[in-house]
Formats: structure tokens, sequence, C-alpha cells
């Protein structure tokens, strides 16, 4: 009988602690067929193979690029994906991004000797505070996005009035929103439940409140920005892990049972 070669596999938990990755998100990753296990044992248990690894490493590159979840999706699910090519392009975006975060830094410890020595910092190119950094592109891609939307114009119309009294009151308010949330996670609580959904619809009002009138409908907009721009999911996240995939979730629930209730067919 001729030696076949076992093939390691491995549990949920087990990826969650490689990758770092919950296991809430990798069950929403099956669910939505993004990272299917390669099997799974009798008892029904998910099992991943060095292939699933590979593929959820790709994920997560293409989460950092501040790629859509179903962009990535199409890339992989995609025939002609080449999965060394796409490591060597993905290598020297992430190569690029090193070289400008290290540009940073450096203007960042620039400021710092300004602050701490007169003298030098009388003798520096103010410049130099500003390598690496590449604000027209933010202002490009929020004019893009926002400019001509009547959201935008509210925002900007309120926000300019605002004292620092309230960017404190807005800041507390929007980080009590994100602490219980994260906490409704952390207590295993599913983002379709009741106590999960009035957070969310916190979140919503705070918005609504704060900067334009934010209706479930946009609400949902801003949970696909949560999930597909990295600058926000990494605020969110700092939070808690995982924590913007569980309140995009719990926003797009929320939604769910509020037009439900409009057409009077609340379970």
């Amino acid at each position: 009988m001729p030696f076949m070669k076992r093939i390691r596999t491995y549990q949920v938990k087990e990826v969650s602690r490689i990758a770092g990755v919950s296991v809430r998100t990798l069950h929403y990753y099956d669910e939505v067929g993004l990272l299917v296990p390669a099997t799974r044992t009798a008892a029904g248990y998910r099992l991943y193979d060095q292939a699933s690894l590979l593929r959820l490493q790709q994920i997560l590159i293409g989460r950092e690029l501040g790629l859509p979840l179903e962009e990535i999706r199409r890339s992989l699910d995609d025939p002609d994906f080449d999965h060394r090519r796409t490591l060597l392009k993905q290598r020297e975006q992430l190569v690029k991004r090193a070289e400008a975060t290290a540009e940073m830094i450096i203007a960042v410890d620039r400021a710092l000797e300004m602050l701490d020595d007169e003298e030098k910092g009388a003798a520096m190119s103010m410049e130099q505070i500003f390598d690496g950094f590449d604000p027209a592109r933010y202002e490009q891609e929020a004019e893009a996005r926002w400019g001509q939307t009547e959201a935008y114009e509210e925002s900007s119309r309120r926000t300019k009035s605002y004292t620092a009294d309230d960017w404190s009151a807005i800041k507390e308010e929007q980080t009590a929103i994100y602490r219980d949330m994260a906490a409704a996670q952390r207590a295993g609580l599913a983002a379709n439940e009741s106590d999960v959904m009035e957070i969310a619809e916190r979140h919503r009002l705070s918005i609504d409140r704060w900067f334009y009138p934010c209706s479930v409908d946009a609400h949902c907009g801003l949970a696909d920005l949560y999930e597909a721009d990295e600058r926000f999911a990494a605020t969110i996240d700092a939070h808690g892990s995982g924590l913007t995939q569980f309140l995009a979730e719990a926003i797009r629930a929320n939604a769910r049972l509020r037009a439900s209730i409009t057409r009077g067919t609340e379970p």
C-alpha cells in the first residue's frame, strides 16, 4: 500500500490563535463564502488546511491595504489568480508604505526636537516636519466621497461652530458607545440581539445629533465604509479586536429591525 502523506489541519480556535483573528470573524468569513473551511469533522467542526491559511493571509493583507471584502473575494476566486505574483505585488506596496511611514516617523522626531530644543528648532526648516505626509490624497478622497453630498455640507456647517467643549462631549459620547459595543462583543452577544442593536442605534443617533441626518440606510453605508477603510477600522478596533466587523453587523441588524417595524412585520 503506497504511503499517503497526512494533510495537517487546524481547528477554528487554532486558526484564530495563529492569525490573530477572532473566532467570530472566521465564522463570518465562512458564512459569506470568503474563507470556507477545507473540511469538517463528523461533528461539524470546521477544519482548515495550509491553503486555507494562505487564503486567510491574503484576506488580511487585502484589508491592510484598504480593500473591501467583496473585492478581495473576487480577486481570490478569479481563475487567473496567481498567488506568487500577487504576493510580490503586495510586498512592493507594503515596502512603499513602510518607507513612507519611516519618513513620517523621522518628521515626528523633528517636531519633537523643535519642542524640546528651541535653538535647534529655530534652525530647522518647517518643511522637514511634513516629510512622508500626503494630505492632498485625503483631501481629494474626502471631496470625491462626500464633497457633493448634503451630509458633507451639513456636517461642515454644524462643526464650524463647535467649541472645544463640544468636541470633548462628542469624543466622550463616541468612546462610551464603542466601549459598550466592545463589552457586548466580549460577552458573546450576537450582533442581532436587542441590547446590541440598541447600542448601534445610539451610534446612529449620535451621528444624527452631531453631524448630519443619519437614516438607517445612511448608517448601513457607514458600516460598509468602516469595513472597507483601514483607517476607520483601526480607530474602531482600538476599542476591541474585531469590533469593526461586530459594529457593522449590529448596524445592519438594527436597520433590518427598524425597517420591519416600519412595514409592520416585526416578529
